[in-house]
């Protein structure tokens, strides 16, 4: 079980456990999720409507999207600042899992509450992941600028971003999207954890039968909790993408309109006088497929790297006793 659980048989992870299974688990999760996230991301920052019904901007569809951004850049373009993302993921998981871990672990010892009430893994699960928002900000800034570029590119590696960002935009530029980031992160990150309790409280065996189908379980119970949290709270990451690619317009004018905004309610305002209140789900579609990959991996990630650490603990542990 995922947090602190005061009747777990075996002793809770180490915090160098919980980050090691955390980074792992978020590196795995990455790499196979990286797709949905580069259609995601294109959708987010077209102006125009997304529907194969009116087709007014570039991309209109998932299909269609995958086999432009394929006949006009390649397989790799999937994959597009895949190494920004991949440190991302990896420092997110690790910062996000080890607060997680500790939160609930201090809900157990200071406060009256259960650790493992759904209530408790919501409010520790959004600050955890603001905690982690906070420290991983410019990686996910420069993931988005990598994914969002086109041909050619303006920025050739992630060296060169760093640089350029910083002389021409100061340091600001790395924590553009931050607030509605973090207005949105608490509740994402909390129902994400929260449905997760409440599913694997649901699909829990029977005490006496033996538990074979742990992973499976995890994945379905994180794949269900993705996609109703990232549903909630879709909005608020579309604004984010709008924002983060603040100052990189003349990049991003050949995908068609571009749009400056000077802060989140001016985003926001904009977008719904513009493109109505479906405007603020562009890109929902994709962005659903790789909620349900990513948490549903996520979660059965970070408890199969954790079971393995831990058993690797425990045997060296039983080894020392003889």
């Amino acid at each position: 079980m995922v947090g602190y659980d005061p009747k777990a048989k075996s002793e809770s992870p180490t915090p160098e456990e919980a980050a090691l299974a955390g980074s792992a688990g978020g590196m795995v999760t990455r790499a196979l999720i990286s797709p949905f996230d580069v259609i995601k991301i294109r959708f987010q920052l077209q102006i125009e409507r997304v529907s194969s019904r009116r087709r007014e901007g570039k991309y209109w569809g998932i299909i269609q999207a995958s086999r432009s951004i394929y006949s006009e850049e390649g397989l790799s373009a999937f994959w597009k600042g895949h190494i920004p993302a991949q440190l991302l993921s990896m420092c997110f998981g690790a910062v996000q899992f080890v607060s997680f871990e500790f939160l609930t672990k201090m809900v157990h010892k200071s406060t009256p509450y259960d650790s493992q009430t759904p209530g408790a893994h919501f409010v520790c699960g959004g600050l955890a992941a603001c905690s982690a928002t906070v420290a991983c900000q410019p990686l996910d800034t420069l993931r988005t600028r990598f994914a969002a570029q086109g041909e050619p590119k303006v920025y050739s590696n992630l060296r060169y971003a760093v640089s350029t960002m910083w002389r021409t935009e100061g340091p600001v530029a790395f924590y553009r999207g931050l607030s509605p980031t973090l207005v949105a992160v608490f509740p994402y990150a909390g129902l994400q954890f929260f449905f997760y309790n409440v599913f694997k409280q649901l699909l829990a065996p029977p005490p006496k039968s033996r538990d074979s189908g742990g992973n499976m379980r995890s994945l379905i119970c994180g794949s269900g909790a993705g996609m109703i949290s990232k549903t909630l709270t879709y909005p608020f990451d579309l604004f984010k993408k709008r924002l983060q690619v603040g100052g990189f317009e003349n990049a991003r004018s050949h995908f068609g309109q571009v749009r400056t905004y000077t802060g989140l309610i001016d985003c926001a305002v904009q977008i719904v006088k513009e493109e109505g209140i479906r405007g603020c789900f562009k890109g929902l579609s994709p962005s659903l497929l790789k909620a349900a990959l990513s948490t549903g991996f996520t979660f059965f990630w970070y408890e199969f790297f954790l079971d393995v650490l831990c058993n690797i603990r425990e045997k060296r542990e039983g080894q020392k006793e003889r």
